[in-house]
C-alpha cells in the first residue's frame, strides 16, 4: 500500500473519511463534508449510536449527487486524550474498515484539532504508521484465496495541513515498520522452510543496508568453547549457528562508542528435546525464535533510518529435536564463561542459548549494555497474560528507560523481583548449576537469573516474551499472528537515549 501526504481539502469523489470527537463533535473537514450533504451526516450520526467515542466508526453509502462512493467516519475519543498511540490506532482501524471493500484509493482528512496538543502533521505522520502496521498480511502460502478477502485498498492519502512535514516525519517511521514486518515474516514461518542456516541467510540479507554480518558454524563455536548452545542443537540434523549485526552509525567524534548490544533466543523449532513437550499446541513452537526475529528486524529498521548509534546483534540459532544424538537429562556441560550446567531439563533450553550468546557479546564488544529477548518460560504467562512482557534487570536506569519506551509505543513491559534467594534455587551438586530449579515457584524469575550469571557487571535487561511474541486475535496495528513486539519498543529506547 502506498501512502502520501497532500494538502488539505476534500475530495471530489471517491471515498473520504473524516473525524469526529467524543460527544458527536465534527471536525473542520466533517463540517465541510455536512455542509455538502446538506446536513446528511449529522442526521446519520443522531440515527444511531456513533457518538465519535475511540475505536468506533459508522460507515456511510454516500447519497446520490454528491460524488462519493462511500465514507466513513472515525471516532476520535475526547481532544485531550489523542496522542501518538491513539492516532496509530485511527490509522490502523481506517485500514481495517476498508482495506478489502473494493476501493483502491482511499482519502482521510486530518484537521487541527482544539485541546489537541499535536499538530495535523504530527497526527497524520502517526495515523501512517498505524494504517501500515495494520496492512501487515503473511499470505505467501494462500493459493485459494478469493479476490473478495484480499485487499483492495493500493493507495492511502493523508490530507493535512504541513503535508510535506507530514511526510519527512513518516519516512524513518516507515523504515520501522519495515523491520517489524521483516521480525513478523519471519516469526511466522514454518520450521521447514525457516531453520538456523536459512535464518543465518534471512540475516545476511541485511548486508544491503550496510549492516556487517558474521555467522559463526559450529566448529568456529566449539573452537569457543560454547558448549552449552551446542549441547541443544546436538539432536537436530540442523547445524547450529551464531549470527553476529553490527550496525556502526556513530557520527562524529563519538565514531568508536562502544556499542549498545541485543541478544535473542534463535530456537526455530523447540520439541523440548528428549524432556518432550506434548503434541498439543507443539507446532506454536516455530516462533520459539521470536527472540532472534526481533533482533534481526530492529537491525533492519535502525540500519534503514541511518540511526545515529553504533548496534551490535547477536542471535543463537539452534533447533531442539529428540533423537539418538540429543542432550540427555542428567549431562553436564561446559559454557563458553566456564561455568558448568547440570540440563536437568531438555526443555530448558533458551537459556543456554542465551548463556553462551551472552557471554560472547560482553567478551568481544564490552557493550555499554546488553538486552536479550526470548520466548523463554510459560511461567511468565501465566503472571502477566498476554498484555506485558517480563522485565528482569540489574540496572534502575536501564530497567526505567525501557519502561518509559514501552508505554510510548504500546509494548509495555512489568519489572519482575530477582535477588540471592532466587539464585541460590539454581545450586546444584554436580555442576556450578542447574538449568532449572526443580520446584514450581517462581519459573521466570529462576530463568533470569541464570542468565544473571553470564553477563558479569555489564548492565544488563531481559526481556521474557513468551507471551507477547503472538496473537491469537488482531488489535488495531497487530494483525491475528506474530506481533514483532519488541522492534519499536527497543528502537524507541535506542532514539530517545542513545543517539544523542
Amino acid at each position: 500500500m502506498k501512502i502520501t501526504f497532500i494538502n488539505p481539502g476534500l475530495p471530489k469523489n471517491g471515498v473520504v473519511v473524516v473525524g469526529v470527537l467524543d460527544g458527536r463533535k465534527l471536525t473542520d473537514s466533517a463540517k465541510a463534508l455536512d455542509k455538502i450533504m446538506s446536513g446528511g451526516l449529522v442526521r446519520a450520526i443522531k440515527a444511531c449510536r456513533f457518538k465519535g467515542d475511540k475505536t468506533s466508526s459508522l460507515p456511510l453509502l454516500a447519497p446520490g449527487g454528491t460524488g462519493f462512493t462511500r465514507i466513513l467516519l472515525v471516532g476520535m475519543g475526547k481532544a485531550k486524550s489523542i496522542d501518538a498511540k491513539a492516532m496509530q490506532d485511527i490509522g490502523g482501524d481506517i485500514y481495517t474498515a476498508l482495506s478489502t471493500k473494493g476501493h483502491a484509493t482511499v482519502q482521510v482528512m486530518v484537521d487541527a484539532i482544539d485541546k489537541c496538543t499535536m499538530k495535523p502533521d504530527q497526527m497524520a505522520a502517526e495515523m501512517a504508521l498505524g494504517a501500515r502496521l495494520s496492512s501487515y498480511r503473511f499470505d505467501k502460502y494462500k493459493t485459494k484465496e478469493k479476490p473478495e478477502n484480499k485487499p483492495s485498498l493500493k493507495t492511502l492519502k493523508i490530507s493535512c495541513a504541513g503535508a510535506t512535514r507530514a511526510r519527512n516525519a513518516f519516512a524513518p517511521m516507515d523504515k520501522v515498520a519495515s523491520g517489524v514486518f521483516m521480525t513478523r515474516d519471519l516469526v511466522s514461518e514454518p520450521a521447514n522452510i525457516l531453520y538456523p542456516e536459512t535464518l543465518a541467510k534471512q540475516a545476511r540479507t541485511l548486508t544491503k543496508l550496510g549492516v556487517k554480518v558474521e555467522v559463526l558454524g559450529e566448529a568456529q563455536m566449539r573452537k569457543l568453547g560454547m558448549g552449552a548452545l551446542l549441547g541443544v542443537g546436538q539432536g537436530s540434523v540442523r547445524e547450529s549457528r551464531m549470527v553476529v549485526m553490527q550496525w556502526n552509525g556513530k557520527r562524529g567524534k563519538a565514531k568508536s562508542d562502544a556499542p549498545v548490544a541485543f541478544v535473542g533466543k534463535g530456537v526455530t523449532f523447540d520439541t523440548g528435546g528428549i524432556s518432550i513437550k506434548p503434541s498439543a499446541g507443539m507446532e506454536d513452537m516455530k516462533w520459539d525464535m521470536g527472540g532472534s526475529g526481533v533482533v534481526i528486524g530492529l537491525m533492519k529498521a535502525l540500519a534503514g533510518r541511518k540511526a545515529n548509534v553504533n548496534v551490535v546483534g547477536v542471535i543463537g540459532l539452534v533447533e531442539n529435536m529428540p533423537s539418538g544424538a540429543a542432550q540427555r537429562p542428567g549431562d553436564i556441560v561446559t559454557s563458553m564463561s566456564g561455568q558448568t550446567i547440570e540440563v536437568l531439563n531438555t526443555d530448558a533450553e533458551g537459556r543456554l542459548v542465551l548463556a553462551d550468546a551472552l557471554w560472547y557479546t560482553k567478551e568481544r564488544f564490552k557493550p555499554k549494555f546488553m538486552i536479550d529477548l526470548a520466548t523463554l518460560t510459560g511461567a511468565i504467562i501465566i503472571c502477566l497474560g498476554n498484555e506485558k512482557a517480563g522485565l528482569f534487570s540489574n540496572d534502575d536506569k536501564l530497567s526505567g528507560q525501557l519502561s518509559e519506551a514501552g508505554e510510548a509505543v504500546g509494548e509495555s513491559v512489568w519489572r519482575m523481583p530477582m535477588g540471592d534467594n532466587y539464585d541460590k534455587m539454581l545450586d546444584c551438586d554436580a555442576a556450578d548449576m542447574k538449568n532449572i530449579s526443580g520446584g514450581r515457584g517462581a519459573g521466570s524469575i529462576t530463568a533470569a537469573q541464570f542468565l544473571k550469571r553470564f553477563v558479569d557487571k555489564t548492565p544488563w535487561a531481559h526481556l521474557d516474551i513468551a507471551g507477547v511474541t503472538w496473537s491469537a486475535k488482531a488489535s488495531s496495528t497487530i494483525p491475528k499472528g506474530g506481533t514483532a513486539f519488541g522492534v519499536r519498543l527497543l528502537d524507541r529506547l535506542v532514539a530517545d537515549h542513545y543517539e544523542k
